[in-house]
């Protein structure tokens, strides 16, 4: 039987999912591990089609944190030499004598005008002096509101904080298999009522034309109540299931991506947050088990959740279940 009789005959499918229909107006995956769209957008500037205040909310910390440090170096480092060209004599308190101690005195000035700390041993004298002290000031201000928005912002954005599991596993399951893929919640944070849905969308060919057909992949448990360890998330392929009577080679011939979307509420925050990751086919181990996550601590008075073992499985024999 070919593949497209065997997912047309039954498995549910998704009309509505935002991706289109022919592969060749596709490049790579849909979803990039980390959530994003693998999208470029063009047709628009740079600087039109960048949200810089979700950008600078995005980055990763030691990122963010490093702009921070090279914004302030290069701007003080511009004004230096705006004073230094202009004439360090127009700087009342300068003590320096050599050449780089003078750039080094101005570079320090620039700083606290900067910052408007203003010790005051160095002063602007001369109205060109003093309007760009005046002018830098103006800048130093605007800067650290937007660096202080900014900070707020990224500590107070509700956060899935989930950690999702490198490869899905085609598993034991029950009498037959399943598809299964893990995620953790890895920080403090209490995530209640998570809802999952999984979506296929496999590359077949249909009528002489390669299409992307999108399936519905029903789970075990669509939700959970409490996201406070790992949580297995099975797709069990039964007559349901896109994978439905799959055979070793199927699996290994076959194109697509498993999209995995997770919605759940943050009852510090008051609200919902959302995570998203994928996984290509290629990315699916055949015949594993995932390794227990979480055991009672020595003293049976916690629960331990070892998030490094979110990766782990071990092999397991499912030739005898395969078609």
């Amino acid at each position: 039987m070919s593949l497209l009789k065997k997912l047309n005959s039954r498995a549910k499918t998704e009309a509505n999912t935002g991706f289109g229909n022919n592969p060749a107006d596709y490049g790579g995956r849909f979803v990039n591990k980390n959530g994003q769209p693998n999208i470029d957008k063009r047709g628009v500037g740079v600087f039109e089609k960048i949200s810089w205040y979700h950008t600078l909310l995005q980055l990763p910390r030691w990122k963010f944190l490093l702009m921070l440090i090279i914004f302030y170096t290069v701007i003080n480092f511009l004004f230096a030499n705006i004073y230094y060209f202009i004439g360090v004599e127009h700087l009342e308190g300068l003590t320096a004598t050599t050449e780089i101690q003078k750039f080094g005195e101005a570079f320090f000035f620039s700083a606290q005008t900067f910052t408007t700390v203003g010790y005051g041993r160095i002063s602007p004298v001369g109205f060109i002096t003093s309007a760009i002290a005046a002018f830098e000031a103006l800048i130093g201000l605007l800067s650290f509101a937007i660096a202080t928005g900014l900070f707020y912002g990224r500590f107070s954005r509700p956060k899935a904080y989930l950690r999702f599991s490198d490869n899905m596993i085609l598993a034991p399951f029950k009498d037959g298999l399943a598809i299964m893929m893990r995620v953790a919640s890895y920080k403090n944070n209490n995530l209640t009522d998570a809802e999952a849905k999984v979506i296929a969308g496999l590359m077949i060919e249909e009528n002489g034309k390669t299409t992307n057909k999108f399936f519905r992949m029903d789970l075990e448990y669509n939700t959970v109540n409490a996201l406070t360890l790992s949580w297995t998330i099975v797709h069990p392929i039964n007559e349901n299931s896109p994978f439905y009577k799959f055979s070793l080679d199927d699996y290994k011939s076959i194109k697509g991506e498993v999209l995995l979307f997770i919605k759940a509420f943050d009852d510090m925050f008051s609200n919902t947050v959302v995570a998203r990751t994928s996984y290509t086919l290629d990315e699916l181990i055949i015949g594993a088990k995932f390794v227990p996550m979480f055991h009672r601590s020595s003293d049976n008075g916690k629960t331990i959740l070892e998030i490094e073992k979110l990766n782990s499985y071990v092999p397991a024999d499912i030739n005898s279940l395969l078609s």
